[in-house]
């Protein structure tokens, strides 16, 4: 097989990159190692920036995100017994955020994808890349019982945080940076309509918790927990309870229902310099790991390939090559900035287990500049909604 881009990953990153490349005539082949299925069933992340949110519309890949997804122009932030609202549009230049799905993005970009006749394979197994100092990269992959491989121009790795694609650049040709946070997120989604119409991000003595919503029907919604925890656990009845306490407020009620899913997820920083090696470039997850209370991590990976899908056009039809070369520090200076504004909705916001009261005091007083400031407010907001220039 013979192609001008190998993709591997058919997350939000790797299926945008086909669209973007396929709008500008670009051939690529997209590999995922999940059925269909399950790449459309996995819940991730529901909060677009208006830039996200402007690129879907512009890849033909917008028109039920527009029906469907719910425009939102504020935020609440909840501590101290009090709920204050963040006017994200009023303070960052009319833009917004719209909640919709991570998974709905991807089910739009998978049904595009594949109207379109171009390729894009599901559950391959065994994938490794190989020649990537050389001007023939190749992709060797098994489907559907045998094994095959992929001569490229270029590879883009879109396959997350535990892919193949960065787990095969040389240690010492890659720099990272970590950090673990102690203490995680227990999510759910439930079947009963939002208690608000925007979101709330609640600071509590017992820890971290977060209204969220899915659409009318559902809600999304989160405490924190221990990284490690045990979901057995977490009967319903808990998780409601400790809902009920960490955003409780006189004169308002979180509206109780089923539970249709629930799960713990760990919180980490994590970014990788640079992000490519010869003719591999990564994007998304593969590249940067962001904790989700500033809803970053999504939003970044598309940032990342609208930039490499650029690059890469302007490589492949015109020869140039210096966006390509410029690509690594075009996206990190954007990583970094999203990277600090998580650490600092994150650090804000939760309880770490070895906090005193000195540092539970400093919490709420950068909370009470946040919703006492306009510039306090304005800096969050925009960095919310998205920056338009790094």
């Amino acid at each position: 097989m013979r192609t001008q881009v190998g993709i591997v990953g058919a997350g939000p990153a790797g299926l945008m990159l086909a669209r973007l490349l396929q709008l500008e005539g670009i051939e690529a082949v997209v590999l995922e190692a999940r059925s269909r299925e399950h790449v459309e069933q996995r819940i991730r992340a529901g909060v677009l920036e208006q830039g996200t949110v402007d690129l879907l519309d512009a890849a033909g890949v917008g028109e039920r995100m527009r029906r469907e997804g719910l425009v939102h122009h504020g935020i609440e932030l909840q501590f101290d017994g009090e709920r204050h609202r963040i006017p994200l549009s009023e303070l960052a230049g009319g833009r917004t955020i719209v909640v919709y799905g991570q998974t709905e993005v991807v089910k739009d970009l998978i049904a595009a994808r594949l109207a379109s006749g171009a390729p894009l394979l599901f559950e391959v197994d065994g994938v490794s890349v190989h020649a990537l100092d050389s001007e023939r990269p190749l992709v060797r992959f098994e489907h559907d019982g045998r094994q095959q491989q992929l001569e490229c121009d270029f590879i883009a790795g879109c396959d997350g945080f535990h892919g193949v694609c960065r787990a095969t650049i040389p240690d010492a040709a890659l720099r990272t940076y970590t950090r673990e946070y102690p203490f995680g997120w227990l999510g759910i989604l439930a079947a009963v309509a939002p208690s608000c119409d925007e979101l709330i991000y609640a600071h509590h003595e017992r820890g971290f918790a977060l209204h969220s919503l899915r659409s009318p029907e559902l809600s999304r919604l989160y405490v924190q927990c221990r990284p490690d925890e045990d979901i057995a656990e977490w009967p319903d009845d808990r998780i409601w309870a400790e809902l009920q306490l960490r955003l409780g407020l006189d004169g308002w009620t979180l509206a109780e229902g089923p539970i249709l899913e629930k799960g713990v997820t760990g919180m980490r920083s994590f970014v990788t310099e640079p992000m490519r090696h010869g003719r591999l470039y990564l994007a998304g997850d593969a590249a940067h790991i962001v904790p989700p209370t500033g809803a970053k991590g999504l939003n970044l990976a598309i940032a990342d390939v609208r930039i490499l899908a650029e690059a890469l056009v302007s490589q492949l039809k015109t020869g140039r090559g210096e966006l390509l070369e410029a690509y690594s520090g075009t996206c990190l200076r954007r990583i970094w900035r999203a990277e600090h504004f998580s650490w600092w909705m994150t650090s804000m916001l939760h309880r770490s287990p070895d906090s005193d009261a000195f540092e539970g005091k400093l919490q709420l007083s950068q909370l009470r500049n946040v919703v006492s400031s306009r510039a306090a407010a304005t800096v969050l907001a925009e960095n919310y909604v998205g920056l338009v220039k790094v």
